[in-house]
């Protein structure tokens, strides 16, 4: 009898993932059921091993691409493993759960979709497993406020450890500082590498984690629309890396430029900073920027003060999402402010300048690309149904159709076509949203015996997720701030614009900051560069 259980399983599991051979049309993938409990709970590793046609995605090491997303940094090789080969793989790590254990959730990410997800996990129900290339989550909002020293890098910057406490502490729970390279969906087993110890004699070493269900919110990548050098030599704004580098860089650009003997035309070079995007991580770095020169840069270099140049290039209008009079606003402050508006496409990226589609070469000392995100190398290798746009799909419950018991979430995820929704931005509230909406119906489900591998059918899900726009927010700089409450773009709404939008600005962020920890840094941070003013200090080499 377990063995024709195990027969109807391993048949339902190759019927689910035929999308993946191709053979499967879309439109039946969504209207498939993602929950199947056909075999018992004692013969599930039997049909697992048994299983004869696994569907692995991993990649083959024949090139190396190297990614950046938010929560997911990673070195992936660049083509298809062979089914065979990895079998041939024995990875040590973790072997699916025992029926006396509670049931395993892996994630991979700690972005704001994952870290809105595990906090509210009851581990009561599940134990949970963390995969990421970094242990913490980092609050973006605030990001650019690092850039010039207004705020402390660790005030953005959130341990997962602190975040979920049962990934320090319970004895089944674990975070692994590694990236995912594959993805067995029959095994239910998840191929891991650890990242790389720079400077460091440790070898990177390979795992495996096996989960009951498993929740990708790896998160996305900056586009670059492969414009030559931009890789190369711009820096992106998406990690507390970035922020460092950045500030490191601009503190060593103001003190080379008053070095005896340096020409005028590399004075001008090394303190021209050009943000390339202007959506409002542009638009709320280039006023972080401004302040810094009118408030610190005046005082502390003034030798070069005069100097100093802020240039942000859109291709379009800057803050498209925003009401039309805020978008104007906007503008007109940051001009006011000192910050030259550029319309113009980049062409190229060269190491000390740009140049556009009409010739102009703009010279920078730090170039800063926001240009807005893209699914990741990582997601692009996972043959699972995708969204328009190239994300991973999924359906009103943010299940992953085709196969059983994966979801997904955040930046990495989009609904597929046949849902009848549209895909949704990559905001921070988006994922945070869609992190709340599934651990109610993880815990709702694991409170009926629907945790373990294979075992949630007949459990109602209850309602679908559905997602209900709360505003948008930037800062310009200046004590001034923009606050967009309409729920799209051609709705009606409250827009407003100035110093009491400033202060919801601040408000509102400072309490969506996770701890109280933060809290009391951010708010530290404030006050003490209101008074004192910004660290100048330039620590690193």
């Amino acid at each position: 009898m377990a063995m024709a259980m195990s027969r109807i399983a391993r048949t339902s599991l190759r019927r689910s993932g035929g999308a993946l051979s191709g053979h499967t049309n879309e439109k039946d993938v969504i209207s498939e059921s993602a929950f199947l409990c056909d075999a018992p709970k004692a013969s599930l590793e039997n049909s697992m091993n048994n299983c004869q046609m696994p569907y692995i995605y991993s990649i083959r090491k024949t090139g190396i691409t190297e990614f950046q997303s938010r929560g997911f940094r990673a070195t992936l090789p660049a083509a298809e493993m062979s089914v065979s080969e990895h079998q041939s793989m024995k990875y040590p790590g973790l072997g699916p759960t025992k029926p006396d254990e509670k049931p395993r959730v892996l994630v991979l990410g700690t972005g704001w979709a994952a870290c809105r997800f595990m906090k509210g996990l009851d581990t009561k129900i599940y134990d949970i497993v963390c995969v990421s290339p970094r242990n913490h989550m980092v609050f973006t909002p605030l990001l650019a406020s690092t850039c010039v020293g207004t705020l402390e890098f660790r005030s953005v910057a959130e341990p997962v450890g602190q975040i979920q406490s049962a990934l320090a502490k319970d004895p089944n729970c674990y975070f692994y500082l590694a990236s995912c390279t594959g993805i067995d969906t029959a095994k239910h087993e998840v191929y891991c590498e650890t990242v790389e110890n720079v400077g460091q004699p440790i070898k990177r070493h390979q795992f495996k984690v096996a989960y009951d269900k498993l929740v990708i919110a790896v998160g996305a990548e900056p586009l670059t629309f492969n414009i030559k050098g931009v890789k190369e030599h711009a820096t992106f704004l998406r990690e507390v890396n970035h922020a460092q580098e950045i500030r490191k860089n601009l503190l060593s650009n103001l003190m080379l430029s008053e070095s005896p003997g340096i020409s005028e035309d590399e004075r001008r070079r090394l303190l021209h900073c050009v943000i390339v995007g202007g959506g409002p991580t542009g638009v709320e770095f280039s006023g972080e920027l401004s302040d810094f020169i009118k408030t610190d840069v005046s005082k502390r270099y003034a030798h070069v003060k005069d100097d100093i140049q802020v240039t942000l290039i859109e291709a379009n209008e800057i803050l498209s999402s925003f009401d039309m009079g805020l978008r104007e606003y906007a503008a007109n402050h940051l001009t006011k402010s000192g910050v030259r508006l550029v319309r113009g496409i980049v062409k190229e990226v060269e190491k000390e300048k740009i140049v556009l589609t009409d010739g102009t070469e703009v010279p920078y000392g730090i170039l800063v690309w926001s240009t807005g995100v893209g699914p990741s190398e990582f997601i692009k290798s996972l043959k699972f149904p995708k969204c328009p746009g190239g994300r991973l799909g999924i359906d009103q419950w943010l299940r992953v159709p085709s196969v059983q018991d994966v979801f997904a979430l955040g930046d990495c995820a989009g609904f597929m076509e046949q849902t009848g929704r549209k895909v949704l931005p990559a905001l921070a509230q988006v994922a945070e949203r869609e992190g709340k909406y599934l651990v109610e119906l993880f815990n709702d489900i694991g409170k009926q015996d629907g945790g373990k591998a294979y075992c949630a059918k007949g459990i109602p899900l209850g309602e679908p997720f559905v997602y209900k726009h709360a505003g948008s927010m930037a800062s310009v700089g200046s004590y001034k701030a923009l606050v967009d409450l309409r729920e799209s773009k051609d709705a009606n709404g409250i827009s407003m614009a100035g110093f009491l939008s400033f202060l919801i600005w601040r408000s509102a962020y400072l309490t969506r900051v996770l701890s109280w920890r933060n809290r009391f840094y951010v708010a530290v941070n404030w006050a003490t560069t209101f008074i004192f003013g910004r660290d100048n200090s330039r620590i690193g080499s």
